[in-house]
């Protein structure tokens, strides 16, 4: 790549320093990657074929992979890949057609979206990519899936780190309810709904004596952990002895998810009382100067003035 430049943030997080990037960007296609991720060579350029075809924005399935694989690692890919583990989103995975999505991970952009949009809301820790790409759907745009753009992202390398990642995923919805409710899907809630599940019928059998509401609830889990556990061994085609233990695991990830919810939900009075609306005059300021920050390049590379 030629000119690279590397910019400093004083933000808090990955939106901010996305907006850094975004308004320094003098380019026609601005690409997002992050940094637990890895790109095949011919990432650019297909992402670039795509827009060049007539696409506002492109991208691709983005499966996950382990950085060092071993029986544990391979679990915790397991359990992050399965969709009972993770997400049942369409665009985790590779398409087999031209596809279009509400979301995209590791997008292309053509310029004149974030000049239309703006950039992302500071405000928001990890739902910043939905609330950015719900205002893009609401301003007209379509983001189409490309069978032959493809990216990965890295599992957590730990059980604790995976813990910590759907507790702060969990989190992030239940606080993101009370800025953009439209960018949630109803699937993003399926685990703080499990985890009042739990509480409730626990309640039930203690207060009333009445334990069949919680065994029902713990069958139906039960079936869909088996079928799930099964589905892994399949989906591999290996044997791998710690598999044996995803019926353990993915209940603490689930639980973990629905706890973040609850905290969030519980936070959220107080946390947008506390927002003091720097972040929506930050989304405008992008969209100037993605308006304004226009380089126009000669055939040598070099800056047009």
């Amino acid at each position: 790549f030629y000119d690279v430049k590397i910019y400093k943030t004083d933000g808090k997080n990955q939106a901010c320093a996305w907006n850094v990037a975004i308004e320094h960007a003098t380019g026609d296609i601005i690409i997002r990657v992050d940094a637990h991720s890895k790109i095949p060579r011919q990432f650019v350029s297909r992402n670039v074929f795509n827009i060049q075809e007539g696409e506002d924005i492109v991208g691709g399935g983005r499966p996950n992979i382990c950085a060092n694989p071993n029986p544990w690692t391979k679990t915790l890919l397991a359990a992050e890949e399965s969709l009972f583990g993770s997400s049942v989103a369409d665009y985790r995975r590779p398409a087999a057609q031209k596809e279009y999505h509400d979301s995209l991970f590791h997008a292309a952009y053509k310029r004149e979206v974030f000049a239309e949009v703006g950039g992302f809301n500071e405000d928001l820790g990890r739902t910043e990519d939905n609330e950015l790409h719900y205002r893009i759907r609401k301003a007209g745009y379509k983001m189409c899936c490309c069978p032959e753009i493809i990216s990965f992202q890295h599992t957590r390398s730990t059980f604790s780190r995976m813990i910590k990642q759907k507790y702060g995923n969990g989190y992030w919805v239940g606080l993101t309810l009370g800025v953009c409710p439209q960018c949630l899907s109803y699937f993003h809630f399926i685990p703080f709904v499990f985890l009042l599940s739990i509480i409730g019928t626990l309640l039930l059998w203690a207060l009333l004596n009445q334990p069949v509401f919680f065994a029902v609830i713990m069958a139906m889990y039960t079936m869909f952990n088996f079928v799930n556990t099964v589905g892994a061994f399949v989906i591999k085609k290996s044997i791998n002895p710690l598999f044996l233990i995803l019926p353990l695991l993915f209940p603490i990830l689930h639980i973990s998810y629905g706890i973040g919810t609850l905290v969030g939900l519980i936070k959220l009075p107080f946390w947008k009382h506390s927002l003091d609306g720097s972040a929506q005059r930050r989304i405008e300021e992008i969209k100037e100067a993605v308006k304004n920050n226009t380089v126009i390049y000669d055939d040598e590379h070099e800056e047009v003035l």
